[in-house]
């Protein structure tokens, strides 16, 4: 009985302390740790960024717009890739018709072009991104797969934030849901290129 109790304070320490770390931003989750879940789903580690994103209620457009695209072969590859995936209500805040014309057949070349400005070669969790952004004097910038370029920068002591070529900004809403062929980092925008 007595060892129940101390392991149950020990187990309350430990909890306290993690949680006191991530508040204080000094905790990332790494990939051998719990994922957290996205669109109400787990997102499993030895899945790859295409079938985690499928499970997700809040990636449907983004999905329907790989699959449109026909990058779903490209996204189940070896990678490592980091995608910063925009929720359904960052398709939805564009402006009237965009998605419906992209995913038109006809303007596959500007879906692939939209979507692959989403994708950095690599794995970059937030630790790594934190990491770059204070090397590069408080901005990281990145290079697309599209080809294009996008900065990470903090927004307070914790949030990172994108900021497209465009100059609009995406707040990362949900980091470091890792893949078996990369991390997702959800967004709250879409980012666009020039």
């Amino acid at each position: 009985m007595r060892h129940f109790g101390m392991a149950a304070v020990a187990a309350a320490m430990l909890t306290a302390a993690s949680a006191s770390a991530m508040a204080a931003g000094t905790a990332s989750l790494t990939p051998t740790a719990m994922n957290p879940m996205v669109g109400g789903q787990a997102m499993m580690m030895s899945k790859d960024i295409v079938d985690n994103a499928v499970n997700s209620a809040d990636h449907t457009t983004l999905v329907a717009a790989v699959k449109a695209a026909g990058l779903v072969d490209t996204l189940k590859g070896k990678g490592p890739f980091t995608v910063f995936a925009p929720t359904n209500e960052a398709f939805a805040a564009l402006p009237s018709g965009t998605v419906a014309t992209l995913l038109k057949p006809e303007n596959k070349p500007a879906l692939v072009k939209v979507l692959t400005y989403h994708v950095v070669a690599g794995r970059l969790d937030s630790a790594t991104l934190m990491e770059l952004i204070q090397k590069g004097g408080g901005k990281a910038e990145l290079k697309t797969v599209e080809g294009g370029k996008l900065w990470a920068e903090m927004n307070g002591p914790k949030n990172i934030v994108l900021r497209d070529e465009k100059g609009d900004v995406a707040s990362i809403s949900t980091y470091d849901v890792y893949q078996s062929n990369g991390v997702i980092q959800v967004v709250d925008k879409v980012v666009m290129p020039q």
